[in-house]
């Protein structure tokens, strides 16, 4: 039987607050991502909504009145639009899916607790995910109001997936953060994206903890970074020794210091980005095939590992 490929870090939905902005990309549909997701090799994608949840309220529109369009609470639209868009819209691709839902570490949490049971009487969810520097929202609030969610997520023994920073203004989702809250849930299994921004005294504390592991979706921009000295990932004192030029060999070497805790992801569509701030346009640019190519130095045991075998371990459970 052929093993599985999964990609562990995917979005669909629409995020008005890039489109409104001049910011790319903001939108995606899961036919669309699973069409290029085949054509490349993957089998499964674990995917979850695009980050802003504003929706139509921030495009100056008024949403159809309705108790399941409730904007009050974060991310209740949007969760609800995700599923129905994999279950009840795409019923015949459905299978192809390992949803995640998206939360708000510390905006009104309870509410958004009880939005996710009523979801889940209704649709499989496979974990949650959070993006906390775009909504400015404390990650550190997993240990305190909204330590609720990270009981919903050990009571449903499903994993967190969360974005990680290493910038020093982002005091909303540093990666030493991420690690303090796994730290004190042990009970929990946690995912750092991004490779920690290839910081090394991140990827080493993350590998002496039992339940956390680590995506290295977005790649080959993050390389990019990184060749291009941006801020946004490690700096050289700091950084994982490696030749940034090649993100075949970058993966290599992520995947020699932590084989057993590596999940490959894509990060789709958002394997490029382009934002405009300030007059400036900052611009990295790549593609689903060149997110695959990197994995290009892998043996084929190594490629199962980080595409299969740990990534069921973070999601707990066997995929078909």
């Amino acid at each position: 039987m052929k093993t599985l490929r999964i990609d562990c870090h995917t979005h669909i939905g629409v995020d008005p607050a890039f489109y409104l902005s001049g910011n790319f990309p903001y939108a995606c549909d899961y036919r669309a991502l699973l069409a290029e997701a085949r054509r490349n090799g993957i089998d499964r994608i674990m995917v979850f909504p695009f980050v802003s949840y504003f929706g139509l309220e921030s495009l100056g529109m008024q949403p159809p009145s309705t108790p399941e369009n409730d904007f009050s609470v974060p991310y209740a639209f949007e969760n609800r639009r995700h599923l129905r868009e994999l279950y009840d819209l795409g019923a015949d691709i459905s299978e192809t899916a390992l949803p995640l839902v998206i939360v708000d570490p510390a905006r009104k949490p309870q509410e958004q607790v009880e939005v996710l049971r009523a979801l889940k009487e209704r649709y499989p969810i496979r974990g949650m995910k959070i993006q906390a520097t775009m909504i400015e929202s404390p990650i550190r609030a997993l240990l305190e109001e909204g330590q609720c969610l990270v009981d919903l997520a050990a009571e449903w023994n499903v994993p967190l997936l969360i974005h990680s920073s290493i910038v020093a203004h982002d005091v909303w989702s540093q990666a030493g953060d991420i690690l303090d809250v796994a730290e004190a849930r042990p009970e929990v299994r946690f995912c750092l994206a991004h490779s920690c921004r290839f910081d090394r005294p991140s990827l080493e504390r993350l590998g002496t903890m039992a339940n956390t592991w680590f995506d290295c979706s977005a790649h080959c921009i993050h390389c990019d970074c990184a060749v291009d000295g941006a801020f946004t990932v490690a700096l050289p004192d700091r950084r994982l020794a490696a030749d940034y030029r090649r993100p075949d060999e970058v993966m290599k070497v992520l995947y020699d210091l932590l084989p057993d805790r590596m999940m490959w992801g894509s990060d789709a569509p958002f394997y490029s980005y382009v934002e405009e701030k300030t007059g400036k346009t900052l611009k990295y640019l790549s593609t689903y095939e060149r997110e695959v190519e990197a994995l290009g130095l892998l043996s084929e045991k190594e490629q199962t590992a980080i595409l299969h075998d740990n990534t069921l371990r973070f999601l707990g459970t066997e995929v078909t």
